[in-house]
């Protein structure tokens, strides 16, 4: 199948398929009959989804700007010991007011109901739903009405948690979900007390059906028999046996708790992104979908018919992960998901984009091929399974546009060349991260030669901030751990010559006149966000840990427990914490998004 540009139209065709709309049919004759594209598109505005022939909205943007972080990273004053939703809408509310457009943020995807709560956002429990370590307590509805003493009560869960948002210390997601669990308990029981119905949590568990609650099913049971399914009693390892139905209908109080948090965390991500929109953002919050789910969760419990068995997806080796990857994430089985309509992926889109202004697709690529490790092997050793990228992508694209959001593929790493043609024809924005882009003889790319579909970034969550790549962190942490495959001393060689080039492409543009970007690193953090805002690129985004001088970085790939992965607070230059509260006086925060502002400003 070749992929040129004279497919104009597959992408709405696609669309139209997705939604029963007939894009060619047989007249009496028996010969086959075109739809007009004009009739595809009346058709299909009528059934209230965008037909402008790419399903999402890629014509639809000005250049825009917004922040990316870490929101469990971002604490304020008030968090319980993580960043919350009350803080993504604070956060969004302050940046909307300086221009922003959008606050991409890390998947929010439901984790463990009980310790060890795993810390990557990358490896959840359920993609389908979110993790009630992001709700703000003193939101839910009730916490204002509960007596005295048990106000003081939660007051004291909190206090501990408080306290440590002024430390650096690594971030304790098993601490924060004893204290919150314990306080969300204590709502819940007045909350949901005999006489005291709520018409607007009864719509939603309605409305959310046999999702809702196969997935509150697993988290109680998941409290008595441990958060792996795989190692139950062998009759509760079908969520469709008798056995959990019983398990059902006695653990109902924590299956109905469970499906609660859920509607708590629906409203306050819609309150977040009403708080992006009321400060001017034209986008808001773009959540983020990880690539897959842990093989012991809730998702792979409940959707274990459709997904592949004995391997895991990961990806090949490539410059910055030499040995590989392996995700430990089962894949979705090709011909089971068609075979079942797509539908557990399409309504994960689309409870993924139902509070959110864009959607930004994680290792994009899996959806046209993903790299399958079998058990046992080594990442090195894996091979790429192709997928139905029309049926996924065509999916995503016509959830988005019923949603009216964006869509950004991460598609960094090895990507066959015809695949970022086709997800601009597609209405999905690629990604382009500054350190990556380079010309044929490896040299920098200059700004006028980025492609324009994409979000422009310096960095990843997986690479430091700039602070600590100029420093060369990432060396040196992959050298103590064993993971280089060629000598130390050639991978400084190579970070040297990409730092002198980046120099002197900076230094040409009249950027920077410091020819020692490391020794200068606020400057430097300017300069490339101004070189960004030199490119085409519709979408720029800035790291708030680059904003606020921060250094580690969040995430080693091919680590687990040899790196505090996921679990680094916010903090600035000077190694202090850095909380939402202290944003709008910090001026290295001004300063790097001031070329941003300049080109984006309407």
């Amino acid at each position: 199948m070749t992929h040129d540009s004279h497919e104009v139209d597959a992408a709405l065709a696609g669309l139209a398929r997705a939604h029963g709309v007939a894009t060619e049919y047989q007249d009496w004759h028996g010969r086959r009959v075109p739809v007009p594209r004009e009739t595809i598109v009346a058709v299909l505005d009528a059934l209230g989804v965008g037909g402008d022939g790419h399903g999402g909205r890629l014509v639809d943007v000005p250049r825009r700007w917004g922040f990316m972080a870490q929101l469990y990273s971002v604490r304020s004053a008030a968090s319980w010991g993580l960043g919350d939703l009350r803080d993504l809408a604070d956060l969004a509310a302050w940046s909307g007011a300086l221009g922003a457009g959008f606050i991409l943020i890390n998947p929010l995807h439901a984790g463990e109901p009980v310790a060890p709560i795993r810390p990557s956002p990358y490896l959840p429990s359920s993609r389908r739903f979110v993790s009630p370590l992001y709700l703000r307590v003193e939101d839910v509805p009730g916490h204002a009405d509960l007596p005295p003493g048990d106000r003081a009560r939660i007051d004291e869960l909190a206090a501990p948690l408080r306290a440590r948002n002024r430390t650096v210390d690594p971030l304790d997601r098993d601490a924060v979900w004893a204290a919150k669990g314990a306080a969300l308990e204590l709502i819940h029981r007045r909350a949901r007390s005999p006489g005291r119905p709520d018409r607007r949590y009864s719509t939603y568990r309605a409305e959310e059906g046999a999702a809702l609650t196969g997935y509150a099913t697993w988290c109680a049971l998941a409290e008595e028999h441990g958060a792996d399914w795989r190692e139950w009693p062998a009759p509760l390892r079908d969520p469709r046996s008798p056995a959990v139905a019983a398990e059902r209908d006695r653990l109902a109080e924590r299956v109905d708790f469970h499906a609660w948090l859920q509607w708590l965390l629906h409203e306050q991500l819609a309150g977040a992104q009403r708080a992006a929109r009321a400060a001017g953002m034209p986008i808001g919050v773009i959540h983020d979908l990880a690539v897959g789910v842990h093989p012991g969760g809730a998702d792979a419990w409940l959707f274990q018919e459709v997904l592949a068995g004995g391997v895991t997806v990961g990806a090949p080796p490539d410059e910055f992960n030499q040995r590989g990857q392996d995700w430990g994430q089962p894949p979705w089985h090709p011909g089971r998901l068609a075979a079942a309509r797509y539908e557990p992926y399409r309504e994960l889109l689309a409870a993924s984009l139902r509070a959110a202004g864009g959607l930004r697709v994680d290792h994009v690529l899996g959806l046209f091929r993903q790299w399958w490790v079998p058990a046992g092997a080594s990442p090195a050793e894996g091979t790429y399974v192709r997928c139905d990228h029309e049926a996924m992508t065509g999916l995503l694209t016509a959830e988005a546009a019923k949603a009216g959001a964006y869509v950004i593929g991460e598609d960094l790493g090895v990507v066959e060349p015809w695949v970022r043609d086709y997800l601009p024809s597609r209405g999905i924005y690629g990604t382009s991260m500054l350190w990556f882009e380079r010309d044929g003889r490896g040299a920098p790319r200059p700004p006028e030669a980025w492609r324009p579909a994409c979000l422009a970034t310096v960095a990843t969550h997986d690479l430091p901030p700039i602070a600590g790549f100029l420093a060369g962190d990432h060396i040196e942490l992959r050298a103590r751990l064993g993971l280089l495959t060629r000598p130390e001393a050639e991978e400084w060689d190579d970070h040297r010559a990409q730092l002198a080039g980046w120099s002197a492409m900076l230094t040409s543009l009249g950027l920077t006149d410091r020819p020692d970007l490391a020794a200068h690193v606020p400057e430097t953090t300017v300069a490339l966000h101004a070189f960004l805002a030199r490119t085409p690129a519709r979408l720029i985004g800035v790291s708030l840990a680059d904003a606020v001088g921060e250094r580690r970085t969040q995430n080693q790939p091919g680590t687990v427990d040899e790196y505090p992965n996921w679990r680094i607070p916010l903090a600035g230059a000077d190694g202090r914490p850095v909380l939402v509260d202290d944003l709008a006086a910090d001026p290295r925060v001004r300063a790097a998004i001031a070329p941003v502002q300049a080109v984006t400003r309407l």
